[in-house]
């Protein structure tokens, strides 16, 4: 076909549109467009006509088409970000209402609520009503879902996922007329305009019924268990809970202190592995005198004593190796001594710390152990059994092995033979050079 002869064809397509059959009310004009240009070009005359009410359908997207049909920006971002700063404020005020005022608990000291520790669930119910935000301002925006729409009854628009570039106008629009609104679509360049009328049948126009029923039926089967965790909020029953899903809750296991007649010993807990050795050499803790203040005992056993399986242990009298008994010990000691123990042992280690004076006051009797009396056992007893004292406790005094590390409990061992020496001193410890300043 000559390009006049597809010219003479687009004009009696232009002047003739095509007649359905079983036409309702006028929907609009459908005009087709040889290529994606020419769709661009006329759609920019349409909205240079003040046409409003008009779309532009192509088998994909056309660059330009939208600032042609004077299309604005969308308003879906100002929606999503309302929708995350609604999720933000709502999470903060949620975390605010169980943690602060219905039901407050003191964790340790630190705040009912504060900023930094709910900014994860802050942060995750921003994204969800972004999410959420997102999802359905697309489809109201859109006026989704629509599965009927009066193009699908025309067949030339089933061209549109393939090759064919389309504008339609829509009747409703307040400068629609068809003879003029069919010249300005046919002087735009239009290959075919078709009139586009409703269908008769009320029943094509809404959305068949079994999308309905399956809407309807997927709604029930969601709401079933939020009924399960009704029933089980507000029942009782003497009988475990149904696990659907049992995890490691079920799981054959043994705990520690539990009987196992897998073993002669009957015992679960099967103790180290013979041989193994920590990666940490002070794990080992091989130094027994700076660990545990012991040394091994030179004196032999009395004859018939059972035999022991090592050599004896006595307390160290002196200190590790591994410390060294200076000043700058002396002073952690020091430090150490009134952070832990001057509550109980006073500042002069005679016992009256706060806590005997408080509980005098409430009219009871508790003396803390006189440190630096000479009548008492403290004074003579070993370091390592000083040190084992402070590490394990003795009576109703606590261990402090958990708050004290085994070289500050060396240096408080040092400071309190210092505090014992200084309490208790003669004038026979009183250097020669310096007796004749004493009065």
């Amino acid at each position: 076909m000559s390009n006049a002869d597809k010219h003479d064809h687009h004009d009696h397509d232009a002047d003739e549109p095509q007649a359905l059959p079983a036409d309702g009310d006028l929907h609009g004009l459908l005009a087709e467009y040889d290529t994606p240009g020419e769709l661009v070009e006329a759609a920019r005359k349409v909205r240079d006509a003040g046409f409003t009410e008009f779309d532009c359908y192509s088998p994909f997207p056309v660059h330009g088409i939208d600032e042609a049909m004077g299309i604005k920006r969308t308003i879906l971002p100002v929606l999503i970000f309302g929708g995350g700063f609604t999720g933000l404020i709502l999470g903060l005020l949620l975390q605010w209402w169980t943690n602060a005022f219905n039901w407050p608990w003191n964790i340790s000291g630190k705040p009912t609520w504060s900023i930094p520790a709910n900014i994860p669930i802050g942060f995750e119910t921003t994204i969800l009503l972004s999410v959420f935000t997102t999802f359905f301002g697309m489809w109201t925006l859109n006026k989704l879902p629509q599965v009927w729409h009066p193009l699908f009854r025309n067949e030339r628009f089933n061209r549109v996922t393939d090759d064919g570039f389309f504008l339609g106008i829509e009747a409703k629009d307040r400068r629609f007329d068809a003879e003029t609104t069919t010249k300005l679509l046919s002087d735009a360049g239009a290959i075919g305009i078709d009139k586009i009328h409703l269908d008769p049948d009320p029943a094509k126009k809404v959305m068949p019924k079994w999308i309905f029923a399956v809407i309807a039926a997927t709604t029930a089967l969601a709401l079933i268990p939020f009924a399960i965790a009704a029933k089980a909020r507000n029942s009782k029953s003497s009988e475990p809970h149904i696990h659907i899903f049992a995890d490691m809750d079920f799981q054959p296991k043994y705990k520690s202190d539990v009987a196992m007649d897998e073993f002669a010993d009957s015992r679960a807990n099967r103790g180290n592995i013979e041989g193994t050795v920590s990666r940490n050499p002070a794990s080992l803790k091989a130094d027994e005198a700076f660990y545990y203040g012991l040394e091994d005992d030179p004196t032999p056993a009395p004859e018939g004593a059972p035999v022991a399986t090592g050599p004896a242990k006595r307390w160290i009298t002196g200190f590790p190796k591994a410390v060294d008994a200076d000043q700058r010990l002396m002073d952690r000691g020091k430090q150490r001594f009134e952070i832990y123990c001057t509550p109980c042992h006073g500042y002069d280690g005679r016992g009256a710390g706060t806590v005997p004076n408080r509980v005098a006051q409430g009219g009871g009797l508790w003396q803390a152990q006189n440190l630096v009396d000479p009548g008492k056992k403290l004074i003579t007893i070993p370091n390592g059994q000083l040190f084992n004292t402070i590490s394990n406790g003795a009576a109703t005094m606590p261990g402090y092995a958990g708050q004290i590390p085994h070289r500050d409990r060396w240096a408080i061992v040092l400071y309190v033979r210092a505090l014992q020496r200084a309490q208790n001193a003669s004038l026979d410890d009183v250097p020669a050079d310096q007796k004749g300043s004493i009065r």
